[in-house]
């Protein structure tokens, strides 16, 4: 049976597709236990959460699952970009968004403090509490005592590699499986070892260069949003596939349902790697930021810097319904999205792949 692969077993699940983390406060409890329960493998973004929400997060999806799922955290940077911006550069940002500002009768903030990344330290002591069946990771990979920790609790550990180099490096670390995440995939590029528009390579490119050369399971992930191309991946060697624009567009998530509705949409989009949103190279629907700060993102502040930035104009934009200037996270999907429903994506998944498989 082609569900019964090293990832599947690894992760105890019935069937090796995995529902992609999503940051933001896009997860939601509702949507990883559809898929867990489904028999695949729910994911939920926990970096924008603090340790006591993780763990009321996590005590909420204990009552909707028993089968497994993965919590996810981002690896903070060595060195965080955000300590070395000016106040002459954020003077010179105010200067580049003022007229986006002006068009909304927004006033341009002030600098904040220095916005801090979450305490990663603190993250993890909540998730080792809470327990949950699998760990993944993106951005790095963490540190030693904590992959030592993770495998005493008997914890499956991911990390997500957007380079052949990345991935070999997680799984010298000790990691159980690897993420091979493609330049199609939606929300921020993952890349740890060179800057992320350096580390841009096509899914099935990089999946056929991963599967190659490692040993542990690799999960493809990137553009993958029907049974026909998770049977594609499987065949280039992935041992499981995790979606996530497809699972964002369905009623679980938490995205906005104009969100949805532009990811549902039959008219095609077009997407755009940017960092104008967040201040990180992320891709998204193409609209007037992306398209107006193409070339020149220079002036741009760090992440999170940005993103803080951008709130008051991102709040009156929505509030005023002029979504050219809001940030929908999209990856390249491979088919029209037309699922609402998680379950009823999944079993379409499942049925596609075993159709191609020539399998009953």
């Amino acid at each position: 049976m082609w569900h019964k692969t090293k990832a599947s077993q690894s992760l105890g699940i019935k069937y090796p597709i995995i529902q992609g983390p999503f940051g933001g406060k896009f997860s939601s409890p509702r949507l990883l236990a559809a898929v867990s329960n489904a028999g695949g493998m729910g994911s939920f973004g926990l970096n924008a959460y603090t340790p006591e929400e993780i763990l009321e997060i996590d005590r909420e999806i204990k009552t909707l699952t028993r089968n497994p799922y993965a919590l996810n955290l981002w690896v903070p940077w060595v060195k965080d970009p955000v300590e070395n911006f000016r106040q002459e550069e954020y003077e010179n940002l105010k200067k580049l968004f003022q007229p986006y500002f002006d068009k909304l009768q927004v006033p341009l903030p002030e600098m904040p403090e220095m916005t801090k990344n979450p305490d990663f330290e603190r993250q993890m002591e909540a998730v080792f509490n809470a327990r949950p069946p699998v760990m993944s990771f993106i951005f790095g990979i963490p540190p030693k005592e904590v992959i030592l920790e993770l495998k005493k609790a008997g914890i499956p550990s991911i990390a997500t590699a957007t380079t052949l180099e990345e991935a070999q490096l997680i799984e010298e670390a000790g990691m159980d499986l690897v993420i091979a995440s493609g330049a199609e995939a939606g929300g921020h590029r993952a890349s740890f070892l060179k800057p992320a528009e350096d580390s841009l390579h096509p899914t099935f490119s990089l999946l056929t260069q991963v599967a190659e050369k490692v040993k542990i399971p690799v999960i493809a992930a990137g553009g993958i949003s029907d049974g026909k191309r998770a049977f594609e991946a499987l065949q280039l060697g992935a041992s499981a596939v995790q979606i996530g624009t497809a699972f964002l567009a369905t009623d679980e998530s938490n995205a906005s349902q104009e969100h949805k509705n532009r990811l549902q949409s039959k008219e095609p989009f077009q997407t755009a790697l940017t960092k104008v949103f967040t201040g990180r190279l992320a891709r998204a629907m193409a609209n007037t930021l992306s398209h107006d700060f193409e070339n020149c993102e220079k002036g741009l502040a760090p992440y999170p810097l940005q993103s803080t930035f951008l709130a008051p104009l991102r709040k009156a934009a929505i509030e005023k319904q002029q979504w050219d200037l809001v940030a929908f996270w999209s990856g390249q999907p491979s088919s029209v999205l037309t699922h609402r429903s998680a379950e009823q994506l999944f079993e379409a998944l499942v049925h596609e792949i075993t159709l191609a498989m020539g399998e009953k």
